[in-house]
């Protein structure tokens, strides 16, 4: 599960600079929370999802990290489209998709915070 999560985070990754650099050159940058969104709900928490997936592999073979990954690459662009439809066409009904979005990727963070707590081992001397 660790590698699967490096992969899309990556993804996000050039997707975040995409947009940086987008709005760079228009000088628009009315898209800054997607694009930081990106960076940080894609690439920062994707690779540290996975960098916990790697140092606890049975944490990632089961249901709740399968769960996980794809409520947070459903909720995540869910929310970032749904902003970026707003501000793009100025319909404020787009903000359901937002909403609904966010609420998906709360649950799929719930549902790592559960495995952490179930999976994570306190005792340091394993690393």
């Amino acid at each position: 599960m660790g590698g699967r999560f490096y992969k899309i985070a990556v993804v996000y990754f050039v997707i975040a600079i995409i947009v940086g650099i987008t709005m760079g050159i228009t000088h628009n940058f009315s898209f800054t929370s997607v694009h930081a969104h990106l960076n940080l709900l894609g690439w920062v928490s994707m690779a540290l999802f996975g960098t916990f997936y790697h140092f606890y592999p049975a944490a990632g073979e089961n249901t709740l990290a399968k769960t996980h990954f794809w409520f947070h690459n459903l909720g995540v662009p869910a929310m970032q489209g749904g902003i970026s439809l707003m501000m793009l066409t100025g319909n404020e009904s787009f903000t359901i998709l937002a909403i609904i979005g966010s609420l998906v990727v709360v649950l799929g963070g719930i549902l790592f915070a559960i495995n952490v707590f179930k999976h994570a081992s306190s005792n340091y001397s394993r690393l």
